[in-house]
């Protein structure tokens, strides 16, 4: 489980202290952090400090109280701060930066643990988010990546607030950003795609044709056991929707196997959606239990090696789905943002509006003395592509 393995990380870190000179100090932080805290602290004394889900931007600053000698113990606000999203966060990447819109989650599938540790969901005021973006576009980020545990529900806890907040009407003000030159939207819900957002998408030259949405399975009886909102039918039409009113837009999904329940009926039906529905991209998880969700307590519980067998059948489908999906492009101009090169310094990879960085395959273009380098976009004609990654040549 997600804990364990929490655990077992904290603990092999510990070991780093034991050897003079190579760790000082360890600190604990992230969703177990923001759960457990009292509890790192009492059975875990290697950890000198515990730093929840609000305030890993703290990190530097605690580390300076423990080099000052004093003990740091334990930041953790309550779930549904905003604290954390404070524009002197900022990191250096290679031209893409992602920037949270909302925090917490009010979906409570049955299987996730993230409302009881993030709290209910919130949205940032579009102010705050616009004028982050702005400093992001001022540092030459091209590509701004919006997340949030449903991107889809922004701006639904802000109505009555004045004009209506939609990420449509976001999405909208994003585009009259100096400098931006593509906005990607990961973790959507097929229910939030609104017509005014599918809409804004088609006519954007700058919101990229991609769409994130994890639609966990394709058996209803599975999905109400998650308490998933979708049913089957819905999700299959909202895609069609999606390609019929934005062509060429590339979909990707995640979906869980193994859930309490599921029975070889369930998985063949998600298996025959996910031939019929052919998402270009696709992760595939065996269920873990998360303490305190009401999946711990479901039965009958699917075997480990039964799951894991599901998961792999799934993903030997889909490396066909997405080596077909990849052919299909080869021979099209796209637009690549460059962001590492190889060692050898043959090649450049990057990705263009069909990829998300280091989830999905990336576009290799050979390196040339006209390539503006890393962080910057060019054009590309793909040449060749295979299920893991694709080769252009610049144009």
């Amino acid at each position: 489980s997600a804990k364990k393995e929490a655990i077992d990380t904290l603990l092999e870190m510990a070991d780093y202290k034991q050897a003079p000179g190579r760790c000082r100090f360890l600190v604990a932080c992230g969703c177990m952090a923001q759960r457990y805290p009292k509890e790192i602290r009492e059975l875990l004394p290697e950890v000198d400090a515990v730093l929840g889900t609000a305030h890993y931007v703290d990190i530097a600053e605690s580390l300076q109280t423990l080099f000052g000698g004093e003990a740091d113990g334990i930041r953790c606000s309550a779930p549904g701060s905003l604290a954390h999203l404070r524009k002197d966060r900022l990191v250096s990447t290679c031209g893409y930066a992602y920037l949270k819109i909302a925090e917490g989650c009010a979906n409570h599938c049955a299987y996730c643990a993230i409302p009881g540790m993030r709290g209910s969901f919130v949205s940032r005021p579009p102010e705050d988010i616009l004028e982050e973006a702005a400093l992001l576009a001022e540092q030459n980020f091209q590509e701004i990546i919006l997340v949030a545990q449903d991107t889809t529900r922004y701006g639904t806890d802000l109505q009555g607030t004045g004009s209506p907040v939609t990420l449509a009407g976001l999405l909208r003000d994003f585009e009259k950003i100096p400098g931006i030159r593509r906005i990607r939207l990961m973790y959507c819900y097929l229910d939030g795609l609104t017509d005014e957002l599918v809409d804004t998408m088609a006519a954007s030259d700058k919101i990229a044709r991609y769409l994130d949405i994890p639609i966990q399975h394709l058996s209803d009886r599975i999905l109400q056991r998650m308490n998933r909102r979708d049913t089957s039918d819905e999700i299959r039409a909202k895609i069609k929707l999606l390609r019929t009113r934005i062509p060429g837009i590339l979909l990707r999904t995640t979906v869980m196997v193994g859930f309490p329940g599921e029975v070889d009926e369930d998985f063949q039906l998600l298996m025959k959606g996910l031939r019929e529905i052919r998402f270009d991209r696709l992760g595939c998880f065996v269920f873990s239990p998360e303490e305190g969700t009401p999946a711990v307590h479901m039965r009958p519980k699917v075997r480990k090696d039964v799951a894991e067998r599901r998961m792999a059948r799934v993903m030997e489908l889909q490396r066909g789905i997405t080596f077909q999906s990849n052919q299909a492009r080869v021979g099209s101009l796209v637009t690549v943002l460059l962001d590492s090169i190889s060692e050898d310094g043959v090649f450049y990879s990057g990705r263009s509006e069909g990829e998300a960085p280091e989830i999905d395959p990336s576009i290799l273009v050979a390196v040339s003395s006209d390539d503006p380098g890393i962080g910057n976009m060019v054009p590309v004609r793909i040449v060749a592509a295979t299920e893991y990654e694709m080769t252009g040549v610049t144009v």
